[in-house]
């Protein structure tokens, strides 16, 4: 299917969400079921009445599965996303990096944003939704998307995914890259599948999600021979999508993204004090 272009940056977007909260309203209902349970004084109106509401707070306050599998629409785009990455140490040599954000892409399936052979991949564990936003580097000479797959597994099912990956080495696979997306208007509108240059795909196990990155040349050159981000970081790596300091582009944003998301989560599971 077509790629879904944004838009570039504009001041809106830092307020904005990936996707409107819908609001609900069944509560109302439910509450004045159980405000009839409790009028004609049955000891177990309280249960009842909260299990009507759906009031899930006792089984989801510090369930991070739980409060992770929903981020992507409430947690704000700018959390999920920053507008400004540093990366103190991330780039080749221990050198420190900043990257800017260009656009957020629109909340999408994953259908529409993975290549299938990923998508036949992460079948295993579902799809709830995939978010994604493409950054450029502070010389605006490298560009890099990065995606988070919200899927629908437990704990069992993300460990089982990871232990794949892992024994498998998929996440050094070429035909397993992640997508780009190439906001039109911005340094990154000519990265296509052509342009991808070095990739990570990594299943966490403490929440749903897979965190995904993949960057390239901001110029649009076409790279013959993609190399996952550990092979392009290795020391003594040679080739120019190591010298052009490429893995560590997409492990650097990657990482960031990641602990900015497990930050979020951490502070919707909570326990109120």
């Amino acid at each position: 299917m077509p790629a879904r272009y944004g838009y570039p940056e504009t001041p809106a977007e830092t307020t904005t969400r990936l996707r409107p909260v819908r609001p609900r309203q069944r509560w109302r209902t439910a509450a004045a079921a159980a405000c009839v349970v409790l009028g004609v004084g049955l000891i177990g109106g309280a249960v009842t009445g909260a299990w009507l509401t759906g009031d899930s707070s006792a089984e989801t306050t510090g369930n991070p599965y739980t409060a992770g599998r929903s981020a992507w629409h409430s947690v704000p785009v700018d959390t999920l996303f920053p507008r400004t990455l540093q990366g103190r140490g991330a780039g080749p040599g221990a050198t420190h990096r900043t990257w800017t954000r260009l656009a957020v892409a629109a909340d999408s399936t994953c259908a529409d944003g993975l290549d299938p052979l990923l998508l036949t991949t992460l079948r295993s564990v579902g799809c709830e939704r995939l978010v994604r936003a493409t950054y450029t580097d502070a010389t605006r000479s490298a560009v890099t998307t990065v995606g988070l797959v919200f899927t629908e597994a437990d704990a069992a099912g993300m460990q089982s995914l990871r232990a794949r990956f892992t024994g498998q080495k998929l996440g050094s696979r070429k035909d397993l890259m992640p997508r780009t997306y190439a906001p039109e208007g911005t340094p990154a509108a000519s990265f296509g599948d052509g342009q991808r240059a070095s990739w990570t795909v990594n299943p966490l196990t403490e929440i749903p999600v897979v965190v995904l990155a993949v960057s390239g040349f901001a110029d649009g050159r076409p790279v013959a021979a993609p190399q996952p981000a550990p092979d392009a970081m290795a020391s003594g790596a040679a080739t120019d999508i190591a010298q052009a300091g490429l893995g560590h582009e997409a492990k650097g944003i990657a990482d960031r993204v990641e602990r900015g998301l497990r930050r979020a989560v951490a502070d919707l599971t909570e326990q109120p004090g």
